[in-house]
């Protein structure tokens, strides 16, 4: 009889610690508005297949947090946004000129898209780090231009993140 007090006892303390184990995990709390950190920005110089011109290629890092998880567009909502540039990744290029960040126009936008990052279709929060690729080639690109940039993501309700800058990064250096 002692045996099984004892293999009960055990058992208490068992579903006891793995309940207090199990419950300490709680879902973190995020604002519904995304809240987003620069991480890195890193440089390659690469070969452009179709002009056979060099380009820099830039991979932007970002952290990212979203309280509700409704961060990125689904395949037909590309579509549908490219047609009215309803961009989710949203750049503004700076380019330094006498000492000072001046924005600056580019042929072509450098804003873009980014697809869905939650699929379950439950709601709520997700956190992660995002990255998006920004060329520029040398032929289009002063020498040694000392550029940075101001980002921001926009959830599918239209919510804009905060701004952040990313550090200088120096183009057309070759």
């Amino acid at each position: 009889m002692s045996n099984t007090y004892i293999s009960l006892k055990g058992l208490i303390v068992f579903v006891t610690i793995a309940f207090l184990v199990s419950s300490c995990y709680k879902e973190p709390s995020f604002s519904l508005i995304p809240e987003i950190e620069f991480l890195e920005i890193e440089k390659s110089v690469i070969l452009d297949q179709f002009s056979g011109s060099n380009k820099d290629s830039l991979v932007v890092s970002i952290k990212f947090r979203d309280g509700d998880g409704d961060l990125g567009f689904d395949s037909d909502e590309i579509i549908l946004a490219q047609k009215t540039n309803n961009f989710n990744y949203m750049i503004k290029p700076f380019r330094k000129i006498k000492g000072k960040f001046v924005e600056f126009k580019t042929i072509d936008p450098i804003s873009g898209y980014f697809p869905r990052l939650k699929n379950d279709g439950r709601v709520g929060p997700i956190e992660g780090t995002l990255y998006y690729s920004i060329d520029f080639f040398h032929s289009y690109t002063p020498k040694r231009d000392t550029l940075k940039f101001e980002i921001q993501l926009k959830d599918r309700f239209g919510n804009a993140s905060n701004a952040i800058l990313t550090e200088e990064v120096i183009a057309n250096q070759f």
